[in-house]
């Protein structure tokens, strides 16, 4: 997981936080300032007002909530929702954060406990806390007086009713952190987070198998009737591709959606890539594919060429950089046909 790097120069945080305002969708017309002045924002495409710098922060799950920490605002936190499926907390670099702000909620976020923890900003994706169903969403929490941010990795891209993902998954990382920054007045911070990931990235990069030796991937997220993963904007098309692969999926105008198996077995991926999270292990999910006669013949499953990567590493969060590193040591070993 990648660790916070001392600050950079004045000079060489403006030059960053222009070129990633700039490049990543995350206009700003007007800076957080500490007399209360409103800062106007670009979320989904849509321009946010905020009239003060929020002081009590709601997130809905694991990606969300650190983000909100990597910047060190956890001092403005009221509280998090997240299952406890995601993954083991005990080694993150945010341990003491996970400590000190309160857990609301092991499922996800509701009106209930959003108004109980008096917050000020819900920040929240769709599919990771917003959903129609119950009536959960910034319009609804707007009613209440409650401003929202939305998880750039989940904005609708009007495609279809559900389908979401604006812009590349790194990109829309970047675009948060730059929002977020400036919101929160911690536009150093931002801009060093985002330095120093395009740095992590670009080393695995420089690495990377030639395009004609790149590996294919189909991430696995879950399912068996019908599996579950990711199209060009997820997290994961970026983390495969950065890491030296190809995600059999880019063609998917969405982020996480449901796919058939066939499709899998006519798109012969050489590596399998699967999400660890929820009720069923990395194990069994393994066991699973290497069992599931459909899929013998695919070149991933006769040569048991499977990834293991945590949840968090897949859906947009501070832990991205890290996940394509290991991802991307995995594929030059199947590259170089160890």
């Amino acid at each position: 997981m990648p660790a916070q790097r001392p600050l950079l120069p004045a000079a060489a945080l403006a030059l960053v936080l222009a070129l990633t305002a700039t490049g990543c969708g995350a206009t700003v017309e007007t800076s957080a300032t500490a007399d209360g002045k409103a800062i106007t924002l670009t979320n989904c495409g849509r321009k946010a007002t905020y009239d003060k710098v929020p002081e009590r922060v709601v997130t809905n799950d694991v990606g969300i909530t650190e983000l909100m920490f990597a910047l060190g605002l956890e001092d403005r936190m009221a509280g998090f929702a997240m299952p406890d499926d995601k993954g083991d907390l005990s080694g993150v670099p945010w341990k003491d954060d996970y400590d000190k702000v309160p857990w609301l909620s092991k499922d996800q976020l509701t009106k209930e406990n959003v108004l109980d923890a008096r917050a000020d900003l819900v920040f929240a994706g769709w599919n990771y806390g917003f959903r129609e169903d119950g009536g959960f969403t910034p319009a609804a929490l707007k009613k209440l007086g409650i401003p929202s941010y939305v998880l750039t990795e989940s904005c609708r891209n009007g495609r279809a009713e559900t389908s979401r993902g604006i812009m590349p998954p790194l990109d829309a990382l970047y675009a948060d952190l730059t929002n977020l920054g400036r919101l929160f007045g911690v536009e150093k911070r931002a801009a060093t987070l985002i330095a120093d990931f395009k740095k992590q990235v670009a080393d695995v990069r420089a690495q990377a198998p030639a395009a004609a030796d790149r590996p294919t991937v189909f991430l696995y997220d879950s399912g068996q009737d019908q599996p579950f993963t990711s199209g060009r904007f997820a997290a994961p098309e970026q983390i495969i591709s950065e890491a030296g692969g190809t995600n059999v999926m880019h063609d998917l105008a969405d982020s996480w959606t449901a796919v058939g198996w066939e499709t899998v077995v006519e798109r012969d991926p050489d590596v399998i890539v699967i999400c660890d999270y929820g009720d069923v292990s990395a194990e069994q999910k393994k066991d699973f594919l290497l069992s599931y006669a459909p899929l013998r013949d695919v070149s991933a499953v006769k040569h048991r060429r499977i990834f293991v990567l945590d949840y968090v590493d897949l859906v947009e969060s501070p832990r991205n950089p890290s996940a394509i590193a290991r991802l991307g040591a995995y594929l030059r070993t199947v590259a170089g046909g160890a």
